[in-house]
């Protein structure tokens, strides 16, 4: 910041300062500060002292020039008076004395003639600046404001850029390939670090590379038969449990070293699945997929059904592309998947929570009746022929494979979590007299407390005309709200 010697006025630079001087007082003629002679500008003026005044001199000073130490008037006798009263202020180069020159547009004084120079520059320079200099401080401020908008606008992009990466990272949606890269490069990190033998990966490769051009899972990661285990055990175990409806047989399909963090959708539908092949309900609608599919193989048949037509919304939130990605899917997805292969199926959506501390109780009940309609009698364990339910909410999903209800009539569900690794799951086909190892899968109401969920629920098949129809509805609406 600088100061106008004129006015006092505040300025952001010195060559602000000079270009007000300049604008603000025009009317300001400079004099020479050894003879008082005047000058129509600064040029002349310095043409004037080094013609007349060669040799440094004090010049005659009008009464009204004060003293540069002590401000007392001292007219013509400024030499004698500042020799008299401040001669030890000076030590004893008194020559010095007469270095003092006085602005002749302001009156301060200067030690020699370069910064007086340099002074005067300043008022000269100022004249740029408009009269009066309030329209100076309205343009400087804003100059500042459009930076300040201009720079925030530019932080504002950038996170922006930053966190739509992130997401896109997050959901699979960038350009870091998909299930196959990911597997080997896993594999890769599991060899660095010890944990695998290069020839356990030459071979896990090779078995990978097979199942991906057939289009089939490895079922490594399946466990088979614990719903079969969990009705023995339901029925002679387990006191506190009044009644249970359990799913037609489910097999565990948990994530691998391809699809670790992003594959739980493709897992559930493989639970789902594994169910649907042994019903022979579904063995027209599935008699080109006997086997379990592998992730790739499963989005190529997502994309396929967005090819025919169904949920074109959806499809473009993936650029109309799954294969080579690791991009999550939801119910929707699901939804598409299944009615292109003419499996009915409904889409419910549980959009708020309808009970006490954030619960659904609706979900709850909804599972209920789905398990238990068709299947009521007096017995205490009741394997249905229903399918699982497929079970979404925000960043995860689960398969509901049955429910329970217990002597104080709170419901529980019993769900497969695809994040669950095999070891333990495969505990569940021993379970002890205690129960323990239901803790894998039980959820009470207080467990579940997402905003949101929505289900997938199986029941039937489809004709040729009514998969037609679901597919010009889907385009509309895909999901029916409950109230």
């Amino acid at each position: 910041m600088s100061v106008c010697n004129i006015c006092g006025r505040l300025l952001p630079s010195e060559a602000a300062a000079r270009r007000h001087a300049n604008r603000a007082h025009p009317d300001k003629q400079p004099r020479c500060p050894l003879c008082s002679a005047s000058a129509t500008g600064y040029e002349e003026l310095r043409r004037h002292v080094e013609a007349a005044h060669t040799e440094p001199q004090p010049r005659a000073r009008s009464p009204e020039i004060g003293c540069p130490f002590c401000g007392e008037a001292a007219g013509g006798q400024l030499e004698e008076h500042v020799r008299a009263r401040h001669g030890r202020l000076l030590g004893a180069d008194t020559e010095s004395i007469e270095q003092l020159y006085e602005c002749p547009i302001c009156g301060l004084t200067c030690t020699n003639i370069q910064i007086l120079e340099e002074h005067v520059d300043l008022h000269l320079e100022e004249h740029s600046f408009p009269e009066g200099g309030g329209s100076g401080d309205l343009e400087l401020a804003q100059q500042l404001q459009t930076e300040e908008d201009k720079q925030r606008r530019f932080e504002e992009e950038k996170r922006e850029k930053e966190e739509f990466k992130k997401l896109q990272r997050q959901y699979g949606m960038d350009s870091s390939g998909g299930y196959k890269k990911q597997f080997l490069n896993n594999m890769e990190r599991e060899v660095n670090r010890g944990r695998m033998q290069p020839f356990e990966y030459h071979k896990r490769k090779a078995d990978m590379m097979e199942c991906l051009a057939f289009g089939i899972d490895d079922g490594k990661t399946k466990t088979s038969g614990i719903t079969e285990a969990l009705c023995k055990y339901y029925q002679n175990e387990n006191k506190d449990v009044r009644r249970v409806w359990l799913s037609a047989g489910v097999d565990h399909f948990h994530s691998s070293l391809g699809d670790k963090g992003w594959g739980c959708g493709y897992r559930n539908f493989q639970m789902l699945l594994s169910s649907l092949l042994q019903n022979s309900l579904y063995n027209d609608c599935l008699r080109d997929t006997a086997l379990i599919p592998s992730i790739p193989k499963i989005q190529s048949m997502i994309e396929d059904a967005w090819k025919e037509g169904f949920d074109p919304h959806g499809a473009s939130h993936f650029n109309n592309r799954l294969c080579g990605t690791k991009a999550w899917i939801g119910a929707c997805e699901i939804y598409s998947l299944l009615t292109s292969l003419r499996i009915k199926c409904q889409i419910i959506d549980f959009h708020k929570p309808t009970g006490p501390a954030g619960t659904h109780p609706r979900l709850f009940e909804w599972i209920l009746r789905y398990y238990s309609t068709d299947n009521e009698g007096a017995a205490k364990v009741v394997c249905t022929s229903r399918p699982p339910i497929y079970l979404q909410h925000q960043g995860h999903s689960r398969t509901v494979v049955g429910i329970e209800e217990k002597k104080n009539k709170a419901l529980c569900l019993l769900l497969f979590d695809p994040g669950c690794p095999s070891q333990e799951m495969q505990k569940l086909l021993k379970l002890s007299s205690d129960g323990a190892g239901l803790k894998l899968l039980r959820k009470f109401m207080g467990s579940l407390k997402e905003k949101q969920y929505q289900i997938v629920a199986v029941d039937g098949i489809l004709t040729l005309e009514e998969k037609t129809a679901r597919c010009l509805a889907s385009r509309i609406l895909t999901s029916e709200k409950i109230p």
